[in-house]
């Protein structure tokens, strides 16, 4: 099966969106830095995905970012509170697809 058609495919796209998120929402709020950005191209280094399933990833992390680019211009009590939960989503799917679909 192409890894596209994979059951994880759909969390691994949801990871991609949170590290948007959180490289948006961290940076906002005073990380300086692509941390989250480096994970993303790590993630696709280690999935090396065919052209068209690497555009769907970037597609999902530059959604995730401009999800709050739009929402958030500084750093609110809301915004750490959406970091703490994407923080938390992200470590969640990282863990279920390492457990479930790892080797």
């Amino acid at each position: 099966a192409r890894a596209a058609d994979a059951p994880f495919e759909p969390r691994l796209m949801r990871l991609a969106e949170v590290l948007g998120s959180l490289h948006y929402l961290r940076n906002l709020c005073g990380e300086a830095g692509n941390q989250w950005r480096d994970q993303m191209e790590k993630l696709i280094t280690v999935e090396n995905p065919d052209t068209q399933r690497k555009a769907r990833f970037v597609a999902s992390f530059n959604r995730g970012y401009r999800s709050f680019d739009g929402v958030y211009v500084s750093c609110t009590s809301s915004a750490t509170e959406a970091i703490s939960r994407y923080m938390k989503e992200g470590e969640e799917l990282t863990r279920e697809i390492a457990t479930r679909y790892g080797n």
